[in-house]
């Protein structure tokens, strides 16, 4: 360990080609004090993204240095401030904006050596198991336990865990489903792609797509999986059969000069294509798996009719919409024409229409939205016309914005107890929950949302101190599931109707719960 440790330091030593020895040597030993835990020992990422000068183009050191001070909004990063003089923090921070030497490589060669696929596993034929025997498939519960890196499987109806098995290190993103829901696919920080066959509680394969990976989606027609990484700057199309790697498409910009992390990419069923958001350039990709999709045009045109000009196969090519704003994350509406999307530094939102391929409206979302835990329900406003509403919690400000998806205009700001990162509802509850657990002092409490009124109705509290956030339905709607965020903590049964608790199941900070039926009929009260 002495051997290995001394090792690194020298060759992050090697990183500051201008700076004294001594001081290159203490901030590889505070970087790996503080940071290595969550960043990764070589700044590849883990827990926490990649802490690059590829990655960092939109922070500014002097920025860069407060966050490392104070911590950062939204995120699991703490400040230092009490534990680092403020020269220590700064030779964080020279460090953090040099780069790795060597560069670090995962191209082609890596992915298709990483794969790994069991034979036998997938040869299992495509119905339950005995263990599943009197239970229904659709309305298990997927639960992502962080605490000690492992799933657990629940039944939906009897509220209790029927398997438990170890993942790989810190899943990000939230699991994705095959259309029939025997498959569930999670992603990695770290770049791992694995996919699991609930019928039979078994891994069938795996590949490691990337070295910091943002997250995946599965294609509408259950063939292909999509992979958004943050390191390389890349997407990665996999065969959703095996895993196996199909195309590798990089993330760079219609100049061709510059490259991106991908910030989000999902799944546009209807449309037959995947829709991908690009963190460092102001561009939203669509990404067709159509066969039939027309070509897309890649320079001067004579006659679109007679195919006269420069085109490319739009099958797994990207489609640019280039903007004035960048992407952080995004929210489709329900039609799957339009997505709702908004920067963590823009003081409004944007929608993108995804046919004309430009911005066709702001929206009015405060502080800092979070779009991708946005929701929709029918709501009747004081005329009594029926009308489809979003609803976005927000991560930095205690309100949850509500807005008109036909007219795009805010409905209401519901003030709540702080600002909150997950929401969740579902067709047959009256009720919509949100969390407050960006914030110090009620991080610990839910609270419900009357989906006619849209005022807040309820509260269900842990002890202080505690996080509870997370909310999921069971397939009916019957109960909400929450997860109570500690390394000895539980999925908390709220009864829907009542708002009471009903039963706890113990857990290894459970940070996510997704059922089979809502992610795969897309719930209104169910985010991608």
């Amino acid at each position: 360990m002495k051997l290995f440790l001394c090792l690194l330091i020298a060759c992050l030593t090697s990183l500051f080609a201008g700076t004294p020895p001594a001081a290159a040597s203490d901030a590889a030993g505070l970087y790996q004090e503080h940071c290595a835990a969550c960043h990764g020992e070589r700044r590849l990422g883990g827990i926490g993204p990649a802490l690059l000068p590829e990655n960092l183009e939109r922070l500014r050191q002097p920025e860069a240095l407060r966050v490392i001070r104070e911590g950062r909004t939204a995120t699991q990063m703490p400040g230092f401030g009490d534990k680092l003089s403020n020269a220590e923090a700064q030779q964080l921070v020279e460090l953090i904006y040099a780069p790795v030497v060597p560069a670090p490589l995962w191209g082609e060669r890596e992915i298709r050596t990483s794969h790994i696929v069991d034979r036998q596993a997938a040869a299992l034929p495509a119905r339950p198991a005995a263990a599943l025997a009197g239970v229904d498939p659709l309305n298990l519960f997927v639960v992502v336990e962080t605490g000690d890196h492992h799933v657990s499987l629940l039944d939906g109806d009897k509220l209790e865990r029927l398997h438990r098995f170890p993942s790989r290190y810190a899943l990000h993103g939230g699991p994705k489903f095959s259309p029939d829901g025997r498959f569930v696919y999670f992603a990695s920080r770290d770049g791992w792609i694995s996919k699991f066959d609930l019928y039979h509680f078994v891994v069938v394969a795996e590949i490691r797509a990337g070295l910091n990976t943002r997250n995946a989606a599965v294609s509408g027609d259950g063939k292909w999986v999509m992979v958004g990484n943050y390191l390389p700057h890349s997407l990665v199309v996999l065969d959703a059969a095996d895993l196996s790697l199909v195309k590798i498409i990089p993330t760079v910009d219609a100049s061709g000069k510059k490259t991106s992390r991908v910030s989000a990419v999902y799944d546009a069923a209807p449309r037959k294509s995947f829709v991908a958001a690009l963190k460092d350039v102001p561009e939203a990709w669509e990404i067709s798996y159509d066969t039939q999709a027309p070509p897309i045009a890649t320079g001067l045109v004579h006659d679109f009719q007679y195919m006269e000009g420069a085109f490319t196969p739009a099958m797994f090519n990207p489609r640019r919409i280039l903007l004035q704003d960048y992407l952080d994350d995004f929210f489709f509406t329900r039609s799957y024409d339009e997505i709702l999307g908004s920067s963590r530094s823009a003081s409004k939102g944007q929608v993108i229409h995804l046919d004309v391929r430009r911005k066709i409206a702001d929206l009015d979302l405060p502080g800092m939205p979070h779009l991708a835990s946005g929701i929709t329900w029918n709501w009747r406003d004081a005329e009594g016309r029926q009308r489809t509403v979003m609803a976005s919690p927000n991560l930095n400000e205690g309100v949850v914005s509500v807005i008109d998806l036909e007219t795009y205009q805010t409905v209401k700001q519901i003030r709540t107890l702080g600002p909150g990162f997950f929401m969740r509802s579902h067709e047959n509850s009256r009720y919509a929950f949100t969390d407050s657990m960006m914030s110090k002092e009620h991080r610990n409490t839910l609270q419900a949302i009357d989906k006619t009124t849209l005022e807040v109705v309820g509260q269900i509290r842990a002890e202080p101190g505690q996080t509870l956030a997370h909310v999921e339905f069971t397939r009916d709607g019957r109960y909400a599931l929450a997860s109570l965020w500690e390394m000895d903590g539980a999925l908390v049964v709220i009864d829907s109707r009542t708002l009471r608790e009903v039963k706890r199941i113990p857990a290894r900070k459970p940070v996510g719960k997704y059922n089979v039926w809502n992610k795969i009929s897309r719930s209104e009260g169910t985010s991608h």
